[in-house]
Parts: structure tokens; C-alpha cells; sequence
């Protein structure tokens, strides 16, 4: 599988995983491309931010509204939040090297993952 179908097939498993728990733009998108389509870290992390643009994003948060499942004023303040630290962070991680970068995502992912599974 090359080249667009691959990138469609691995954005299938991020919404599916997006939808079901969550996750998906860090946790499957970004080792993904890393891995498998041989981008840099920087570019990676550029890409999986791009895609996860509201159209998309909205499509399986009003599934989880209509559902009674959505704190909107909690969501809400969230996305300022975000927005202003999505920002802050993407200008930091432009000074870091990419090895360094790599290495402190990797390092992320395994501490909320000993907590998701250990912590009560």
C-alpha cells in the first residue's frame, strides 16, 4: 500500500481510534508518519495538527453531543486554552531537534500510558 491509500487507511484507524477512546493525532498519526511515511518529527507533529482541523474534529464530538456526552462550556474553555498553548507549543518545538523532539514525545506517551494503566 503506497502513497494515498496508505495515508487515507492510516487516517481510518486514527478517527476509529479518535472516535472510540479519544486519541489519535499524537498517539497514532505522529509515530505513523514518523515510521512508516519517513518524516521528520517537526514535520509529523505540522501534519497531524493540520488534519485534526474542527471539520473533523466536530463530526465525532456532535456524535458524542447528541449522545449527552459533551461538557460544552468545559469544552469550550478547553479550546481557548488549547489555542493559545497549541500556538505557544508549535513555536517552542521549532527551536528543539528533531532527535530531542522525538524523544521527549516518546517519553510522554509512556508516562500517561504507566498511568492509564497502573493508577486507579
Amino acid at each position: 500500500m503506497t502513497g494515498g491509500l496508505a495515508y487515507v487507511v492510516v487516517g481510518i484507524i486514527t478517527g476509529l481510534s479518535s472516535g472510540f477512546l479519544g486519541i489519535g493525532g499524537g498517539l497514532i498519526v505522529v509515530p505513523a508518519l514518523v515510521y512508516l511515511f519517513g518524516l521528520t518529527q517537526h514535520q509529523a507533529q505540522g501534519t497531524s495538527l493540520a488534519m485534526m482541523i474542527p471539520p473533523i474534529t466536530l463530526l465525532a464530538a456532535i456524535r458524542y453531543f447528541h449522545s449527552g456526552n459533551v461538557k460544552l462550556g468545559m469544552a469550550v474553555l478547553l479550546a481557548c486554552g488549547f489555542a493559545v498553548g497549541g500556538l505557544l507549543g508549535a513555536h517552542l518545538a521549532q527551536n528543539i531537534p528533531g532527535l530531542v523532539l522525538r524523544r521527549i514525545f516518546g517519553a510522554v506517551m509512556l508516562v500517561i500510558s504507566v498511568k492509564m494503566i497502573f493508577m486507579k
